[in-house]
């Protein structure tokens, strides 16, 4: 359980961090990198911290990001249209790694914006279930 705490503390800094980013009006390509980089660690700060929870709260065993999503529906972190968008977010997770590509960047960051609110309400739902703060 303290390692769950302390999982939540490192998502509740990278989201953080991501935001601070996302309030730039009008993005240079560095910016835009930069927040798609944040997105990149905060996403996977919150899927092993939200795989920690389903292990410690609810018994499960599960090994990929989508699986934590589907399980996260399961068990009422997320409803249908989250579950939805988390998972596009998983495939736009993977896609990161060609940002070289300028047309994928701006087509991905295009949805970061929707992407905090949905971490942000992933993070809630964690603290909120695991008897947080």
């Amino acid at each position: 359980m303290e390692r769950l705490q302390e999982r939540i503390i490192m998502v509740e800094k990278a989201l953080q961090r991501f935001k601070e980013i996302m309030v730039v009006k009008e993005p240079n390509s560095i910016e835009r990198d930069a927040a798609i980089q944040r997105f990149e660690f905060t996403f996977e700060a919150i899927w092993k911290t939200a795989k920690n929870f389903l292990y410690d709260f609810e018994g499960l065993d599960v090994g990929s990001p989508k699986g934590v999503i589907r399980a996260c529906r399961e068990v009422g972190v997320f409803n249908d249209e989250q579950a939805i968008l988390a998972l596009e977010m998983v495939n736009d997770r993977n896609l990161t790694v060609h940002t070289y590509n300028e047309e994928l960047a701006i087509d991905i960051y295009s949805r970061l914006k929707d992407y905090v609110i949905l971490l942000e309400n992933w993070l809630d739902q964690l603290r909120k279930k695991a008897g947080g703060h």
